[in-house]
């Protein structure tokens, strides 16, 4: 590839999810990252409360206001997201990511009701299941494709084999989810650059942890630049 073809390439963005605590946000958003995720999820051991969740969004919005705040939830009800964005402005999320079996009815109507952008995440198990991604086009702003576990929803660490992409028609936005640490992303990005496949962005979590829901900041440096870099 050359200077030209590669100076060519849309950059890449970068979500760092499941952060926990507020003083991580602020060094995470810091970096530079495009967007934060917060875990709203029962089980998950990231979740936030309500309250925890207005002030990593305050955190990460007097640090870095450019930066989306992202609510994650799992077939959550319409009252619960409203306790959310009950919030004043700078302390609620700036979008809403589904990583349950929202539909795509229950995708429009979300997004009618709360005027935010959605994004959908899916779990992927097989190449077969990226023909799931047409069902959402036109009612998420963009898809989170991240690496199927039976036991959680997220942050497992496990990774989508690259070779499921062949023939993949991505919808215009897509982040790439799954395992994503420094040295991975790299690679990744390099096959799918050679398939005509470029995500929007990068989606991390596990891979860049201490522990669940604590970060490791020299890690996310490193994420960070390798993002950058790719």
């Amino acid at each position: 590839m050359t200077d030209r073809e590669a100076s060519a390439r849309p950059a890449l963005r970068l979500k760092i999810c499941g952060l926990t605590q507020p003083e991580q946000a602020r060094a995470i958003a810091a970096l530079g990252v495009d967007a934060i995720g917060m875990i709203a999820v029962a089980g998950s051991p990231r979740r936030v409360e309500v309250d925890q969740a207005a002030a990593l969004c305050w955190a990460v919005q007097s640090t870095a206001a450019r930066a989306a705040r992202v609510l994650v939830l799992a077939d959550a009800d319409d009252r619960a997201i409203s306790a959310h964005l009950d919030a004043p402005a700078n302390r609620r999320p700036t979008h809403l990511q589904l990583h349950g079996h929202e539909t795509r009815q229950r995708c429009r109507a979300l997004r009618q009701r709360f005027e935010l952008p959605l994004w959908k995440a899916l779990r992927i198990r097989s190449a077969e299941d990226l023909r799931r991604c047409d069902a959402f086009s036109g009612v998420v702003e963009a898809l989170l494709l991240d690496a199927y576990d039976p036991a959680a929803l997220g942050g497992t660490g496990h990774c989508i084999p690259m070779d499921w992409f062949e023939g993949f028609r991505p919808p215009r936005h897509w982040w790439l989810a799954g395992g994503m640490t420094p040295g991975r992303v790299r690679p990744a990005i390099r096959s799918l650059d050679a398939m005509g496949l470029r995500p929007s962005g990068i989606d991390a979590c596990s891979g860049v942890e201490c522990r669940a829901g604590v970060k490791d900041l020299a890690r996310t440096a490193l994420l960070r630049q390798a993002v950058t870099n790719s």
